[in-house]
């Protein structure tokens, strides 16, 4: 073999071992990567349930005609009570909400959904004449599992054949209380605070606000106690200057009898006016005023 040929072979000897070395100290290259490895664009999103309640962040969403003008507007905040063993919350975050849905001429559909489906609520409008409100609420939650070696699990749950948060068109039903709703034995939507509006929305704004009946009652039976508390103190109040005012009346009446003009002696015969006048009238009064029964001359 020629010198040429020997370093030939040496260069090509040499390639292999340095290709060896490098695929050997780099198993990564060659070697799937692990589940716990796997770029995080690849990860199913799943929500995370809480042991505490939190307050729900408010959101705004809305929906538009084919033809761009606004339908639809729901300001809200939203919480997932899940039952296992005990409460589990979620609170729904606006800033990873899609929405979706339609709207017509006499219904229409809101939906929000998390990322990969992990949860969804829908609300179902109706307009009947010129009055409009939510006809049906869906909803589902798909979260981690409470507890290590728990199964994963879907909490499915519907409200239909109601007639909620009722408005005439043009107008947005509020509500500053919360709004609670048994979807399933295992989930509810809270719902708080909410101002909703369907079909009729000039300009994207809400109309002339409706008020929930918790919002009214909580705003008005203060003001009704304390009316009835200052009727009650005040009729006390008359109570007791009539009762003083009638008593000085009967003892200034006996005091009469027993009293003349002249340094006040009234004689009947020899001697003073009889006491038992004075007791006739007392029993005049106690007929009329029994708490007077304490009176004597």
């Amino acid at each position: 073999m020629t010198e040429g040929h020997r370093g030939g072979w040496s260069l090509f000897l040499l390639a292999a071992i340095i290709l060896g070395f490098s695929l050997s100290s780099d198993g990564s290259s060659i070697q799937a990567a692990s589940d716990s490895e796997q770029p995080s664009e690849g990860l199913i999103y799943r929500p995370v349930l809480q042991p505490t309640e939190a307050v729900p962040v408010i959101g705004t969403y809305t929906m538009k005609t084919p033809a761009g003008k606004p339908c639809l507007k729901a300001t809200m905040g939203v919480e997932y009570i899940v039952i296992e063993k005990k409460p589990w919350y979620f609170e729904l975050d606006p800033t990873r909400v899609a929405t979706s849905g339609y709207c017509g001429k006499e219904a229409a559909v809101l939906s929000l959904t998390l990322p990969d489906n992990a949860a969804s609520l829908q609300l179902t409008f109706r307009k009947e004449g010129n009055v409009s409100f939510v006809t049906g609420l869906t909803a589902h939650i798909t979260p981690l599992p409470v507890c290590k070696g728990c199964a994963s699990k879907i909490y499915p749950g519907v409200v239909a054949n109601t007639k909620l948060f009722k408005a005439n068109c043009g107008r947005s039903f509020k509500c500053k209380s919360q709004n609670e709703f048994v979807m399933a034995a295992e989930l509810k939507i809270k719902l708080v605070p909410l101002q909703i509006q369907a079909f009729t929305l000039p300009k994207g704004e809400y109309g002339q606000e409706v008020e929930c009946w918790a919002d009214f009652n909580k705003r008005v039976i203060p003001i009704i106690v304390g009316a009835v508390v200052v009727c009650i103190v005040l009729i006390a109040v008359l109570t007791f200057l009539v009762i003083k005012d009638r008593r000085g009346q009967g003892y200034e009446r006996c005091d009469l009898l027993r009293l003349g003009p002249d340094r006040g002696e009234t004689r009947h015969g020899n001697g003073l006016m009889l006491k038992e006048k004075c007791h006739i009238h007392i029993q005049k009064i106690l007929s009329v005023h029994p708490q007077f029964i304490f009176l004597s001359c």
